[in-house]
Formats: structure tokens, sequence, C-alpha cells
């Protein structure tokens, strides 16, 4: 533990921190799940899940939760298999 004042503070704040990263994180995970799971499933929401899930991406990217790039990769592949899921419905 450290000793000076300003380190403990650092201590505490960068562990409230953590905390919500990993919470934001967790939902960001489980809305990619959740439009994965409705393209798979072929589900009539599926549109409006994919664009959740982009949403969350770019609101991860723009907190600096992930790197641009991984969220833009990702939201590119979610659009890929939702487009290829459409055609193969037809």
């Amino acid at each position: 533990m450290p000793n000076i004042k300003s380190a403990k503070k650092r201590v505490i704040t960068s562990e409230t921190k953590r905390e919500l990263n990993v919470q934001r994180k967790t939902t960001l995970r489980k809305t990619i799940k959740k439009a994965r799971i409705a393209i798979a499933e072929n589900a009539e929401n599926k549109d409006e899940l994919v664009k959740q899930a982009d949403i969350s991406l770019d609101k991860a990217a723009a907190k600096g939760l992930i790197h641009k790039n991984t969220a833009a990769r990702k939201k590119s592949r979610l659009a890929k298999s939702a487009k290829a899921a459409e055609k193969a419905e037809n």
C-alpha cells in the first residue's frame, strides 16, 4: 500500500475505473453475442440487434475501452455475417 496521499487516491480511482471498464466490456460482449445469436438463428430482430451492437462498439471505442480499428473490424464482421445470413435465407 502506498504511503503518499496522492498515491493512495490514485489506487482508489484506478480501482473504480477498472470496475467500470469491466462492467462496460461485459455489456459490450453481451450485445455482440446477442447479435451473433440472432444472426445464427435468423431472428426477425437481427437487424436491430446488429445496430445496437454497432452503437455499443462505437461508444466503447470512443471511451477508449477498445481500439477504434478493433471496433471497425467487429462491426464489419457482424454486418458481413448478417448479410450472408440474409442471402442464405432467400
